[in-house]
């Protein structure tokens, strides 16, 4: 009897861990530390969950007395992973690929180069052949920013450079912002805030008629940051308002997190639309590059306001033997709905 109550408690305990895995957000677990870490990736998650069914599937042959225990974590493993690649498929596994970009269309590539990490020549090289207009840079520094610059410069298409930093021992802390002069003069403005420990930069047309962007880049969740995290995406989510704004780059997020913090019916952060959901491609890995994308979680994000809508969105895995850790993603919005 004791046996028996025993292996039911486990087995609750079990199904109540699977289920916060599954979904924290029943529970409001989504940013919390560990919990925050699991739920970004779930491919992951998944080949885990599958990895143990075949182990515990091979106990249970072999160990008669405890097959009904083991073949109850079994069944509950694969509820647990069938539930997980339904809420994966309902994000896309791609088919937001490439489009013939046409007049007023605007190219939005982000990277975070792990502190320059790719080199100028390679970010260039990405940038031209992508037709960029609007490139965030996360970990990058204003010099790096400016050498690609002058590459794009030189093969026609100038580039406005804006860069925020932190503080100048480490690389990681600078954001560089560059912008295509066709679409008008901007200036970096410092009076709404910034991220916590990792440098932002809001960028606003001169004239006023373009949209505001934004480059971004949020703390990683660790333990010790769990309070900057929060608060970054707390002060994101607040500026990803009103009709006429691009917000790019690094979120240390999912969507699990970056969706709680909607302030808008149908929208997936603040007021903004995810490039990557609109487009059925955010169920694709953007970090780490040494996971498949499936594994990875996309933690890099284009998002808009009603101004725009996404007609594409890929994560280039061409890069991922570059230097960074994360992937280049690539989006191609349109001027309205």
């Amino acid at each position: 009897m004791i046996r028996k109550i025993l292996a039911a408690i486990l087995l609750l305990v079990a199904a109540a861990i699977l289920l916060v895995a599954l979904w924290p957000q029943l529970f409001s677990l989504q940013s919390t530390p560990v919990i925050a870490q699991v739920v970004s990736l779930r491919g992951l998650d998944v080949a885990i969950a599958l990895a143990l069914v075949i182990v515990f599937g091979l106990l249970a042959l072999g160990w008669r007395s405890a097959r009904r225990f083991l073949g109850s974590l079994v069944l509950l493993l694969i509820v647990f992973c069938l539930l997980s690649i339904a809420i994966l498929s309902t994000r896309g596994f791609g088919g937001g690929g490439t489009v013939a970009k046409t007049s007023g269309d605007v190219t939005v590539l982000s990277w975070n180069t792990k502190g320059d990490a790719p080199g100028v020549e390679e970010i260039a090289k990405l940038a031209l052949a992508e037709h960029a207009d609007v490139i965030a840079l996360p970990e990058t520094t204003q010099d790096t920013g400016y050498q690609v610059s002058l590459a794009m410069k030189a093969a026609g298409h100038p580039m406005w450079v804006l860069s925020g930093t932190h503080g100048t021992v480490y690389q990681s802390h600078a954001t560089t912002l560059l912008i295509s002069a066709s679409l008008g003069e901007y200036r970096a403005v410092d009076t709404e805030g910034d991220t916590s420990v990792l440098a932002s930069v809001i960028a606003k047309p001169v004239d006023g008629s373009g949209p505001t962007i934004i480059a971004v880049h949020a703390v990683s969740p660790k333990p010790e940051e769990m309070r900057n995290w929060r608060a970054d995406l707390e002060f994101l989510a607040g500026r990803c308002s009103g009709s006429n704004l691009i917000m790019a780059g690094d979120f240390n997020s999912t969507l699990d997190e970056l969706s709680s913090l909607s302030t808008k019916s149908g929208a997936d952060f603040g007021e903004c639309t995810d490039a990557g959901y609109a487009t059925k491609s955010a169920a694709i890995g953007s970090w780490p590059t040494n996971l498949p994308t499936l594994l990875g979680a996309q933690i890099d994000h284009v998002l808009y306001t009603s101004g725009w809508h996404a007609i594409s969105f890929q994560v280039i895995q061409s890069e991922d033997l570059a230097g960074s850790d994360h992937r280049p993603i690539l989006t191609v919005l349109a001027p309205g709905k």
